[in-house]
């Protein structure tokens, strides 16, 4: 079973970088259901992105070190190298079947990578991996925010890129596991599960299909999260009313150039979870 203390020598506190944005917009009709992404709007994510990260000389140190705790007879430039191949040929793979936006499940991944490990080995050293790429912390008033809609009587969700550990960071970090939290089990979307990642539609269409048999509107459901088009876009083509959340430079992605996103404004923009709460007591 992996616990908090198999990781803990590599957590450490982060605070949010602020960016130049200001809060604005407002809400419109009266929201029954929020949404939330994971990495960089619930949770700081440290690096943006793994591969920038490994460049630094700390990280690939740490990566030797498990490398070494494991076993596995490769370097860390290596390790890197062949799990970014098994990623981009299971995307090859997915999209040639009709997937136009893929994601993998990590544990596939890492078994073609290091050896035909038991599941719950090759879980706990994806893991450990996953803490050295990617330190994460929760954001700023995250509990708070959580238990406003909780005791508000909003239904709770998450449609978010995420493999295994995502949901363990709630329990590590707050003490208690998504259901506990207030998360709607029928309405927490992970891209692992579907094979499926943002922007996609798809994703969002399983929360909405779940949330209109049980009477909610796509109009009264409000997602959050950090990025333009994984984000943003997809939760407006879906009939979602969107929050952009700017409280991060590292994690905010604005996507001023991607075509996709042009003509698409977040319904709100919050730069402080605070700011979130507020707006849903109007």
């Amino acid at each position: 079973m992996m616990n908090r203390e198999s990781v803990s020598r590599y957590i450490q506190p982060l605070e949010p970088i602020a960016t130049t944005l200001v809060q604005n917009g407002r809400i419109t009709d009266r929201i029954a259901c929020v949404l939330f992404d994971i990495y960089g709007t619930l949770f700081i994510s440290s690096s943006g992105d793994m591969g920038h990260l490994m460049d630094t000389p700390i990280q690939m140190q740490r990566l030797e070190t498990l490398l070494e705790t494991y076993h596995v007879q490769l370097d860390a430039q290596t390790l890197m190298e062949r799990l970014t191949h098994g990623i981009r040929q299971a995307h090859r793979l997915a999209i040639s079947q009709g997937v136009d936006h893929p994601e993998v499940e990590i544990d596939a991944i890492w078994q073609t990578v290091i050896g035909p490990w038991e599941r719950g080995r090759i879980r706990q050293f994806a893991l450990e991996f996953e803490w050295i790429v990617n330190p994460v912390y929760p954001m700023p008033y995250l509990g708070d925010l959580l238990k406003h809609c909780r005791e508000g009587g909003l239904k709770m969700g998450i449609v978010s890129n995420a493999q295994f550990m995502a949901p363990l960071l709630f329990s590590w970090f707050l003490d208690a596991d998504l259901t506990e939290l207030g998360f709607d089990p029928a309405l927490t979307v992970f891209s692992y599960q579907h094979g499926i990642a943002k922007p996609s539609t798809r994703l969002f269409a399983i929360a909405a299909d779940t949330l209109e048999r049980i009477g909610i509107q796509p109009q009264t459901v409000l997602y959050l999260g950090n990025d333009m088009l994984n984000d943003i876009l997809p939760a407006k083509q879906t009939g979602f009313q969107a929050a952009l959340f700017a409280g991060d430079a590292r994690s905010l992605r604005l996507r001023k150039d991607d075509p996709a996103c042009r003509g698409i404004t977040p319904d709100i923009v919050i730069t402080d979870l605070r700011q979130l709460i507020r707006l849903l007591q109007v």
